[in-house]
């Protein structure tokens, strides 16, 4: 759950022009979140956030290219500790996981992002993910081996 809120800090962040954490606050409820404001002060501090000087004047919040590489990092690191095995069928890549760790897996593939990936799903050992053609299972799938290295 905190890795999730940590990469929709830094995607709010990115988006809109936050200077306060109280906005930061209201923009988190906006999305469902149930935060306090001691849980955003830690994950201000966790993410190593920073206020700039933007071009209108005001101080917003940054967050610097090691924090979003940081969180990048840990949904390969959930993947990578998941997963045995990577094959390909067609436009389609099934991930073999360690029993009970498909669902965790999937939802950190989920939050890396990948434009080629049109759905995802798991169960109990096994993630199919959807491609958009076959190129893109292949491509995908090889990326998905790299992080197992």
């Amino acid at each position: 759950m905190k890795t999730t809120r940590h990469n929709k800090i830094l995607e709010l962040i990115n988006k809109y022009p936050i200077t306060t954490q109280e906005e930061l606050i209201d923009y988190l409820r906006r999305e469902g979140y149930d935060v306090t404001q001691s849980t955003v002060s830690r994950d201000i501090k966790q993410l190593r956030l920073s206020k700039t000087l933007s071009v209108d004047g005001k101080y917003r919040y940054q967050a610097s290219p090691t924090a979003e590489k940081g969180a990048k990092n840990n949904f390969k690191t959930i993947f990578s500790s998941s997963v045995v095995s990577i094959e390909t069928a067609m436009n389609i890549i099934v991930v073999k996981t360690f029993s009970g760790m498909a669902q965790a897996a999937c939802a950190a593939l989920d939050m890396m992002s990948f434009d080629p990936v049109v759905g995802t799903l798991a169960g109990e050992d096994t993630i199919i993910v959807v491609c958009k053609t076959v190129e893109d299972a292949d491509a995908c799938a090889e990326e998905f081996e790299n992080y197992l290295v």
